[in-house]
């Protein structure tokens, strides 16, 4: 069992932050522009108010999801971050095999620093996240190395044709960081190619080059619009994943608390919906699928956890899902499906463009 009270789990950004170099605390924490997005994110679920249900039997509680024709024994999963390394030693292999401990989805991103293989190599369902470059051929050979290599599925990061400015106190972390701890799977040479940097013509005709390119169901992530997410259904994804990149990008975005309802109502039930951003308990999770999601992912907490290793991802994974679990049963919610009448106005439908 996880630890009672969550108090362990607020307390992780306070212990993790002891354990990190200001420039890697800079980089993990930080949002663009003043932050505002960033800083409204986790008090953006806690303005949602739920309608709990009583004199339900939740003797037996079942938290698991389908997520792309796959269990996953959780409603939630870890997101893709960069310089897991620079974290812990054992990076992204640590958080795998945590995850995969737990029954649930790890996205590894493009830039991790360890390669496809060792992490496939601990069992963990796992899914690909990408930036595509303005010369879409030089994609090829990494999303030929996911596929090789077991990925389950790919993920589409469309909010990103620039980084977002931020101003860090000391140091980028980028200019201190061991090569290493970042971007093996990609082969050498690559950044130095002309058409390396990324795409700024982004479109829906690129969904479809990714699935038929991979094979795989292509989730699209960083969609805040319910009609961006039809075009992406339109376009052939599997899912659209309602995420502001952790507030990195433009800021005074809406907070993806709000904007969760019109994407689910806009894409009803024809592709998944996921979310992060400010995900911190399991009463956040119970908000997230209330509001809409099929599946919460988690960035920032899995990094802090990580300052432990395999050990406290895993911690990590065994209190969240108690605190998902308890946050179920207090609200009447036997399955994730049950929670979807906790927020009544959350979910009307509206009328959409075909």
């Amino acid at each position: 069992m996880g630890d009672p009270g969550g108090s362990w789990l607020a307390g992780l950004p306070a212990r993790a932050a002891g354990s990190m170099s200001t420039p890697l605390r800079e980089y993990v924490e930080h949002g663009s522009g003043a932050s505002v997005t960033a800083g409204e994110a986790t008090q953006a679920w806690g303005r949602l108010r739920l309608h709990p249900h009583v004199l339900r039997d939740v003797t037996d509680v079942d938290p698991s999801v389908a997520l792309l024709g796959r269990t996953s024994r959780a409603p939630f999963g870890v997101a893709p971050t960069s310089l897991q390394k620079a974290v812990h030693p054992d990076g992204e292999v640590a958080t795998a095999r945590a995850t995969a401990a737990a029954g649930a989805v790890m996205v590894v991103s493009s830039n991790a620093g360890s390669t496809f293989a060792d992490i496939a190599a601990t069992g963990v369902t796992w899914w690909l996240q990408v930036y595509l470059p303005s010369d879409r051929t030089l994609a090829g050979p990494l999303l030929d190395r996911a596929v090789e290599a077991g990925a389950a599925a790919v993920v589409l990061t469309v909010d990103t044709p620039v980084v977002a400015t931020w101003h860090p106190t000391q140091a980028l972390i980028w200019d201190v960081a061991d090569p290493a701890w970042t971007r093996v799977n990609f082969g050498p040479g690559h950044d130095d190619q002309p058409g390396s940097e990324k795409a700024l013509d982004l479109g829906p005709h690129d969904i479809d080059w990714l699935r038929d390119r991979t094979g795989l169901p292509v989730v699209v992530k960083g969609v805040l619009r319910g009609d961006d997410a039809r075009r992406c259904v339109q376009a052939g994804a599997a899912a659209v994943w309602v995420s502001t990149h952790g507030g990195r990008q433009l800021d005074r975005s809406v907070s993806t608390a709000d904007a969760l309802p019109d994407v689910r109502a806009a894409v009803g039930e024809e592709a998944e919906v996921y979310v992060d951003g400010g995900v911190r308990s399991g009463l956040d999770v119970l908000t997230a699928l209330a509001a809409g999601a099929d599946a919460v992912f988690v960035g920032r907490p899995v990094l802090h956890a990580l300052v432990d290793g395999e050990a406290g991802v895993a911690r990590w994974h065994a209190a969240l899902l108690d605190e998902t679990v308890e946050a179920m049963r207090l609200a009447g919610c036997r399955t994730p499906a049950d929670t979807r009448e906790l927020l009544p106005d959350a979910r009307q439908e509206r009328p959409h463009p075909l």
